[in-house]
This record gives C-alpha cells, structure tokens and sequence, in this order.
C-alpha cells in the first residue's frame, strides 16, 4: 500500500447529472525542481481567519529577497459529517468510492508512535486518536493511519472511511524501551561491590534506543517526501507518542554528541517536511504528570548522588522527550499537545490550521542545490494589526537532480495513466466512481469484480469523417498487499468510435467498465485509473478492500452485488464480469435512485458444513426509525450441495415505487439451522429520490 509501504458521493440511478467540481483550488502533483509553495494564515486580532485577500496583498521574501508569487489561492473547507441512518447500530461501510468525495478536504497521516509509548499506556494513544477521528476528521477529509514500527498489518491506507481509520487505531500496542534511567539503576546495583562499581552507569538498550529514534525519524521522512509530491493543500502530520527519548534540541545548536545519527535523521526528517511543506503537530496523550508515571515504578534511588539518578534524571528524560515533540511542531509549521488532560482545544486548532489559509507558489530565485535552510518570510505590508503564520523556511535539496522518468512504461501505459496510479491521493481530473465487490474465486482465491464509473458530462468526444465521435479509455486497476505486492488487472483500452445518438447517450449517462482480479485472502488498496485520450485527462479512485477466506467459517457469504433497471442505460464494457450471468444488469455504482426503479441484488452464502442441516436467508430494507419496508425470506437446504463445502446463490429484486424519498439500509442475512446457528451478514446504504419527471 502506497502509505504503508512508507513506514461515493451517491452517482443517480436516474441519468446522472454532470457532477460538482471541486469548490477548492485543485489538488496537483508535480511541480519543477525549484517551486516552492508555503501556506498562510491569515488572522485579525481576536484570532479569527480574515478571508478575501488576493496575491497582491501578500510580499514573500525568502533569505530576504523578494519572490514573485506566479500561484495563489484561498483554500477554505467545510467540516463534512458521515451521511448514516440514525436508527442503524453502527456506522454502515458506504461501498462507493468516487474521486471527487475528498477533493475538498484536509489530508492527515495520523502516526502512532508504538516505538516510544509504554505498552502499559497504549490505551491512551487509543483513545486520543480515537477522539481525533471520531470528533475532528471530517467525511471530506482523506487520512490515512501509519505505526511507527512498520506494522502494514495495523495500518490503513488514504481513506474516507472512518470505521477503517479507527480499526487501524485499535491494533495499536506500544512498544517502548524502558527507561534508562531506570536500565541505569539495575546497572549500579547490578556492579555494586565490584571492582567496576565506580564506573559510569550504563544503559544497556542505548543502541537499541538510538535505533528506534531512528526508525521513527526516518518514517516521518519518507512520510513527508511522499506528501511532497501533492500541490496547492496543506498537509498535515498528526503524531500520538511520547517523544523521542535522545535530545534531538542539539541538533539546532550543531552540537556533537553521541547520538550523531538520531541528530542527523532529524536533521533530514525536518528538511524533509519543510521542504514538503508538511506540518507535523505532536501529540502527547500522558498529559499532566507524566513525570510519575515512571517514578511510581522505582523502588529507590542509588545514594551516590554523583550518579546523577534521581528524581531530576526521570523529569528529565520526560523534558527532553516531549521537547523533541515541540521541535517536531515549531520547526514545521505546526505544534505540540503536551501536558494537557483536555485535546479538545488542540485538536480543534488542527482543524482550523487545515481549513483556512491561503497557498502561494513561487520559483525561487537561489536554484542552488546546497542543501542549505531557506528562511521564508511572508508579509502583508498593507493590513497592519493582521498576524501572518507560515512556516519559517525550508531546505533545499542536495546533489543532482534525479533524471527523468521515461515516458513509457512497461505495460504500456501512457504518461498520464501512470500517473494517476502512482499519485499520492485520488486524482479528480476525470470524475469517476468505484466499487468493488468479493466473491468466492478459484483456488480459495477471492475474485474482486470491479465496475468503474466515469461521468459522460467531463468525457469530450472529438467529431469524426463520417459524423462519428471518437475517443479512446485506458483501464487499470492495481491492487496492493500489505507487503508492497501488486496484482493488476491487466491495462485495457477501450476505443470509442460512436453514432451521435450513441455519443448523447453516454454525454448523458456515463460509461461502465467492469472487470476483475484474483487475489488470496488479505487486505489490499485497490487503485483503480482512467485515462481519455482527446485531452489526456485521467481519474483514479482508491478503494480498501478485504478478501476473506470463504473456505474457513462455517458460514460466510460474499458482498453484496446492487444493480437497477437503469442502471443498463449507461453503455458498459466488460472485459471480465464474472457476475455478468448473476445480475440482471451490469455492476453498479450508483446509490441514489429514483422511485421509478427497481433495485436487483446478488450474493452468494458459502456454507462450508458437511453436516446435513438447513440455512435461511433473509433480505430487508429498512427506512429511518428502523421501520421495514421490504422483506423477503428463503430456505436452503444443504443437501443441494450434494455433501460438498459449497455455496447457495442469493438474488432478488426491490421495487421502489412505494417508497418515500430518503436514506434506507439493505440488508442479507444468512442463519444455519445447526449447532449454534452461526450467522454471517451484509449492508449497504442507498437513497431514493422523488419519482423520475
């Protein structure tokens, strides 16, 4: 996975209308060598955000020289809340991903510092997070959770999904070294009475300390030189742990000491999110007396004094951890949460750090690649009493400058497929819309059957001799492991050569590709492309997916596959459907509808019980309040299954027309008649819309 290797909007089942563009300055991924963005805050003396200032209000000067800005914009983004039916028990996973859903929201790496926080407080870090995304993370907002030690088990990938945002959370197990005063101590005791008892005192973990520092410097850095890659939005690194145990202070002050590598790795870690523009805001879930947590475990203290450990030795381990915490923050634009019982305040300041600012881009005058720290400097010589934060500076890179990509790659994609691919975040040049669903595939393998959405209104279609339109798609969809393993698609293109009514037709319902990938059991970011040859515009969607093994409960069933009547109005290619014969029509991506259509289901129930013994399977529909609104019941048998682990295939269909406009919840269950009656479950979310004019 793209971050983890590192460490929809509802579309209409009636004829979709031309989607809403982004309302902020758009998210770009690639700039020359020497451009520089930097982000400001603008504020009035209560503190508030001053809105409506243009380029020519703004000086910048970078080691006192004046640059000229030849990019501005004013990003200002509304905190979204998850859409969820008030009577459901738990938030519902919405199956659609589109590109355009957080093309206006913040970007957050959540980090969780498992490196340097106590197993015995990691529910602290848990419930700090949790509050940060629960509370604070908006359904506009892309984040993506990232462990310190590497776990690609525990981590998530760029999401809008919160439920997978705080299941990545609750993996999460400290995993500190302890103390060194503390390892000092049982050293001084361990020698006393030898003859090397008037030695020093040693940390026996030293080394493995300065590697864990380290280790999580490094990650902040990959971190940030990956977010580098993303234009016009401020990024945000929002780090839960308790401070890196060396004094990384002396790093500002050039001075030598034993930890020269974890100085040095800090020293990298800050250029690089100067240099990306990424502000890291450090967060310290202990709070108030942090002091005594680690006091409250030492028994005594050696009565030689010249020892230096005592009760100022722990109070210093915790100083100098939590000011590496405050140098993270001030030396990138952010700031650090320490000792504090209460984060509400802080993390509402996060929120408005990454709501309202205004983006200016320039190229900098020094092209030099030294290495050197830039000091920026950003002024409004005309609006006196307003307080201007940005960051200070940032420093520049070093050696010569990496050569460039070739142009073609090598399964033949063309420049701009493969960078939507490798993009950081969605990329929302083309609109389109993605779901994925998990059926039973061969070799215990789960076949993942994606259908791509791609708006008809943004696809320009060039006229032809003959009065024919004309334009060529390319497909690929890449599905990542938590290892960095990919397993594709395969690239396809699909050439459009079209009748004018044909051409009206898809400028007014879109286009549909489906097609499919094997994958084992495992968790996978699916990043799935489109590229149009007329403008060379592309589109990608990232989706998480999660491919169980069928084969080991007793009962399990597949996802839901959801199409409608009208769905089969938008033109589909299918390159490989394995549910073409299952629906009806063609998978869908649309969730909205209107009380004209019809929905059709599919989903498979895998009964994996010898035994003979029966299963009942139930699809509702429920409205808000909880009220059902569509039910329908059957029973299978297991000997249909001729005393083999196998599957029952499910499908039935939901007319619409008697229900009232609104947010509904449908519903497959699955019951075995046997033992302790295991039960498996699906839902998914859908509204329907007045009649169809």
């Amino acid at each position: 996975m793209a971050v983890l290797a590192l460490a929809g909007r509802g579309a209409s089942g009636r004829q979709p209308a031309p989607p809403q563009q982004p309302q902020q300055p758009p998210v770009t991924f690639r700039a020359e060598i020497n451009y520089v963005e930097v982000d400001a805050r603008v504020l009035d003396r209560d503190g508030k955000f001053i809105p409506g200032l243009q380029a020519a209000d703004f000086q910048v000067f970078e080691d006192g020289k004046p640059q000229k800005i030849t990019a501005f914009s004013m990003v200002n983004i509304p905190v979204e809340r998850v859409e969820r039916p008030l009577f459901a028990s738990r938030p519902v996973e919405r199956d659609v991903r589109t590109n355009l859903e957080a093309a206006d929201g913040r970007i957050y790496v959540i980090v969780l510092d498992d490196m340097h926080t106590s197993a015995l407080r990691s529910q602290r870090i848990r419930l700090a997070a949790r509050q940060f995304i629960e509370r604070y993370v908006g359904a506009n907002d892309l984040a993506a959770v990232v462990h310190t030690s590497g776990r690609g088990d525990a981590g998530q990938d760029f999401t809008t999904s919160q439920i997978r945002l705080l299941r990545a959370v609750d993996k999460f197990m400290g995993r500190k070294l302890r103390s060194s005063t503390l390892n000092m101590i049982d050293d001084v005791q361990r020698r006393a009475g030898t003859p090397f008892s008037g030695d020093p005192a040693a940390d026996l973990d030293d080394k493995e300390r300065g590697y864990h520092a380290r280790s999580t410097l490094d990650t902040i850095r990959n971190l940030s030189n990956f977010l580098g890659n993303v234009r016009g939005r401020r990024k945000a690194i929002v780090m839960f742990g308790e401070g890196i145990d060396y004094n990384i202070n002396a790093v500002l002050n050039d001075q030598i000491t034993e930890g020269q590598a974890v100085m040095d790795a800090t020293r990298d870690m800050i250029a690089a999110a100067t240099r990306a523009n990424v502000a890291i805001y450090a967060v310290d879930p202990r709070g108030l007396g942090a002091e005594f947590d680690e006091l409250a475990t030492i028994q005594s203290f050696p009565d030689d004094t010249s020892l230096g450990l005592g009760m100022g030795s722990i109070f210093n381990e915790v100083r100098l951890a939590q000011d590496s915490l405050r140098v993270m923050g001030d030396e990138t634009g952010g700031f650090a949460v320490v000792n504090r019982n209460d984060f509400a305040t802080a993390f509402q300041r996060i929120v408005d750090d990454n709501s309202a600012y205004y983006v200016m881009g320039y190229y900098s005058t020094n092209d030099r690649r030294d290495g050197r720290f830039r000091k920026i400097e950003v002024r409004l010589p005309d609006k006196p009493g307003f307080v201007v934060r940005a960051r200070k500076g940032y420093v520049a890179l070093r050696g010569r400058a990496p050569d460039a990509k070739p142009l073609t790659s090598k399964d033949g994609a063309s420049p701009e497929l493969r960078d939507a691919m490798e993009s950081p975040l969605p990329l929302a040049q083309l609109p389109m819309a993605v779901t994925a669903t998990v059926f039973k595939g061969p070799e215990k393998k789960g076949a993942v059957v994606i259908s791509a959405f791609v708006h008809g209104a943004t696809l320009p279609m060039a006229e032809v001799d003959g009065g024919m339109f004309k334009n060529d798609l390319e497909f690929l969809g890449v599905a990542t492991d938590d290892k960095g393993k990919t397993f594709g698609t395969g690239r396809h293109t699909v050439n459009l050569h079209l009748k004018p009514d044909t051409t009206r037709r898809v400028m007014a319902s879109g286009f549909r590709v489906i097609s499919s990938i094997d994958l084992v059991p495992g968790r996978y970011n699916l990043r799935v492309a489109v590229r149009e040859a007329n403008t060379r515009k592309a589109g990608s969607v990232m989706f998480d997916v999660e491919v169980p093994d069928f084969s080991k409960p007793q009962l399990t069933m597949s996802d839901i596959a959801l199409t409608s009547a009208t769905s089969g109005v938008t033109p589909t290619i299918r390159p490989k459907d394995p549910l073409e014969k299952m629906l009806p029509g063609p998978l869908t991506t649309f969730r909205e509808f209107s009380t004209a259509d019809e929905l059709a289901l599919f989903a498979e129930i895998y009964d994996n019980v010898t035994q003979s013994h029966k299963v009942e399977i139930n699809a509702t529909v429920k409205a808000e309040g909880g009220t059902t609104v569509f039910q329908t019941r059957e029973e299978r048998d297991s000997a249909d299954l001729k005393g083999a682990a196998g599957g029952f295939g499910f499908e039935t269909r939901v007319p619409l027309k008697a229900l009232a406009p609104g947010l509904y919840v449908l519903r497959v269950d699955a019951t075995m008649r046997l033992g302790d009656r295991p039960t498996t479950e699906k839902e998914l979310i859908f509204r329907v819309t007045g009649a169809q004019p």
